[in-house]
């Protein structure tokens, strides 16, 4: 990349987004494309709506948040769906404050800050173009200048709805600098940017004896009073508050509840009526949305105070918990790890191992029988667990309320990993590394009950007995030369028997052309792995037999990744098989030239096709061994 060109490249895009004439020419533009005059929620629900929506299992997914948000697409379609859309066609819902509450580290300043920064480059666009009475310090629709009594004829006319009345400023524009004149009035192009303050303004509440309202509602100059002579010209006044700068935009109000009773009661109007309160002039009109965000112990206290009924009244809340789903939080801690300058190697499943820990403390216990919280968190997470389906999965979300609301939030893991990541000498880690760190952390949280303690040590365990299964598995594969030829070749075998079985034939040798009878002892060594009982074989074969024809009349092949139970059978006997040779290998001290020579292909193995390095290939090895050896 040459810096220097792809500045001069950067400026001269810039300047092609300058535009600048008439109200006459604007209102050309305006007619012809309607949805330049469009308000905010409609902006910004375009805005999501232009970077793509997928539909999976019956959930919108959002592309505009797909990079940063993990595991929340419900939450996220209601909040676009029931909030945005609904706004954006003008519905009662567009006059409500909108309120994220949820816990910390949760996502909500994350999902208000991709709409700032969304808008900052949505406005830049031709759809998401904005153009404002050139001088305006509210940067204003110049819609506005049209008559409230000409409004329902142009609205007849062409469609295009008018909301808003003009700024102080610009009326005293309009009558002393044009004379009614509006169709004269200067109009341009703006680009929305938090940092010059313009349609996206953040106010963040904090000493409420010495926090001054104007930070809202703007400021009287007092510098220009003896000018002006009077406290009431709008030249006199800075009209430069959170409320004034974010017009056409987004204001976003942080930890909006701990904020004193005089800020919030200046958002009665401004949610309800598109106004508020300034100085000594009139209601000043304002296109916003307002984004608040709070926990959710501060939202029930607020909840409870009698006098916050009317605000009470004007919030949508929308509940943002932590994500349930172990591959998502996996990319939340891969995100977060980018983000830094640490180059030590991450091995395969530390993160999941974190991710297990994590997902385990925010589930709800379940009343359905045979339901723990490991099934229930492997079901969130995709996978089918026994007795239970994934059409299951929504039943279980809505059995208990306010799952996710609670447990350990993504920052206390990061740091955790963030403090073995930058152990000394340290070139990879494993899931070990990091439970222990975990563990080790919780010994330095003062803020935790015994009781929590020891359940969170629980959950840290359960997370390892989940390594130690992954860690067979891994090994297992490394071990078994061509693992999938070898998979295949046994799951085969199996079929050709359960077929033979149901339909009470004979099975041929291959090699010697013989008919035999079904091996009723292979047949039960894979079952057996799998917990089938012999009563249940035959339903189990049968159902094997049912899946394989209706495979066959859509066309489509039946193979070893086609039915999860089966699979498990089929790696957990060749893993069996195994066992022994891997245990005599992988525990030798001084291992003969053939062993050393297995162990080494196995290392091979693990670097090339499983993303481990030498040093954490080499500890898993051993790791295996001594489970093995127990």
């Amino acid at each position: 990349m040459k810096i220097l060109e792809r500045l001069e490249e950067y400026r001269q895009e810039a300047k092609k987004l300058y535009w600048e004439g008439t109200f006459a020419d604007y209102l050309a533009m305006v007619i012809k494309n309607p949805r330049l005059a469009r308000l905010a929620h409609a902006r910004i629900y375009d805005m999501i709506a232009a970077a793509g929506v997928e539909e999976v299992d019956g959930v919108k997914r959002y592309r505009f948040f797909s990079e940063e948000i993990f595991g929340l697409e419900r939450t996220l379609e209601k909040l676009v769906e029931e909030y945005f859309h609904s706004a954006a066609c003008r519905l009662d819902v567009r006059k409500r404050i909108l309120l994220l509450m949820g816990p910390v580290s949760g996502g909500k300043s994350t999902i208000v800050t991709m709409l700032k920064r969304g808008l900052e480059r949505y406005s830049q666009t031709d759809a998401g173009a904005i153009y404002a009475i050139k001088g305006c310090p509210m940067h204003e629709e110049p819609l506005h200048l049209i008559p409230r009594e000409l409004r329902p004829e142009f609205q007849k006319e062409y469609g295009i709805y008018i909301e808003g009345s003009l700024c102080p400023v610009c009326q005293l524009l309009v009558e002393e600098k044009y004379d009614g004149r509006v169709e004269e009035v200067p109009v341009e192009r703006i680009v929305l940017s938090e940092e010059k303050r313009v349609g996206i303004g953040t106010f963040s509440p904090s000493d409420p004896k010495s926090q001054d309202i104007a930070e809202l509602t703007g400021s009287i100059d007092f510098s220009t009073i003896a000018e002006y002579g009077s406290e009431s010209d709008p030249r006199a006044y800075r009209f430069d508050g959170e409320l004034n700068i974010a017009n056409r935009g987004i204001m976003e109000f942080q930890e909006m509840l701990k904020c004193d009773e005089k800020f919030l009661y200046n958002l009665l109007s401004l949610s309800q009526e598109g106004n508020f309160k300034a100085g000594r002039f009139a209601l000043i009109s304002a296109d916003e949305v307002i984004i608040a965000h709070t926990n959710e112990a501060e939202y029930r206290a607020f909840i409870s105070n009698p006098k916050n009924e009317a605000l009470q009244s004007r919030i949508m809340v929308i509940p943002i918990p932590y994500n349930l789903k172990v591959r998502d939080e996996v990319k939340i801690y891969q995100k977060l790890i980018r983000q830094s300058d640490i180059t030590v190697h991450i091995a395969p499943f530390a993160l999941q191992a974190a991710a297990i820990f994590s997902i385990l403390s925010r589930l709800k216990e379940s009343k359905k029988q045979g339901m723990d919280l490991l099934k229930k968190m492997k079901l969130y997470d995709g996978e089918d667990v026994e007795g239970f389906k994934q059409k299951d999965v929504l039943e279980l979300m809505n059995e208990v309320e306010g799952e996710g609301m609670s447990g350990v939030d993504p920052r206390y893991v990061i740091n955790r990993i963030s403090s073995a990541l930058i152990t000394a000498d340290t070139r990879c880690i494993n899931a070990l590394d990091i439970l222990r760190a975990l563990k080790d952390g919780l010994d330095q949280h003062p803020s935790i009950t015994r009781e929590e303690k020891e359940r969170l040590i629980n959950f840290i365990a359960l997370a390892r007995q989940e390594y130690d299964e992954y860690a067979k598995k891994e090994v297992q594969r490394a071990f078994v030369y061509s693992y999938e030829e070898s998979a295949r070749a046994l799951f085969n075998n199996y079929l050709d028997n359960v077929e033979a079985f149901v339909n009470k034939t004979k099975v041929r040798d291959p090699i010697t052309d013989e008919e035999l009878d079904p091996d009723e002892k292979l047949m039960r060594s894979i079952e057996e792995q799998i917990g089938v009982t012999e009563n249940a074989k035959k339903a189990f074969r049968e159902e094997i037999l049912i899946r394989l024809s209706s495979y066959a009349r859509k066309g489509k092949t039946f193979d070893y990744n086609s039915h999860e139970r089966l699979r498990e059978a089929i790696e957990k006997k060749l893993f069996a098989d195994m066992k022994d040779i891997i245990k005599i290998t992988t525990s030798t001290r001084t291992p003969d030239p053939e062993q050393l020579k297995r162990i080494n292909a196995v290392i091979d193995r693990l670097i090339s096709q499983h993303g481990y390095c030498p040093v954490c290939a080499n500890e898993l090895l051993k790791y295996t061994g001594s489970l093995l050896n127990r």
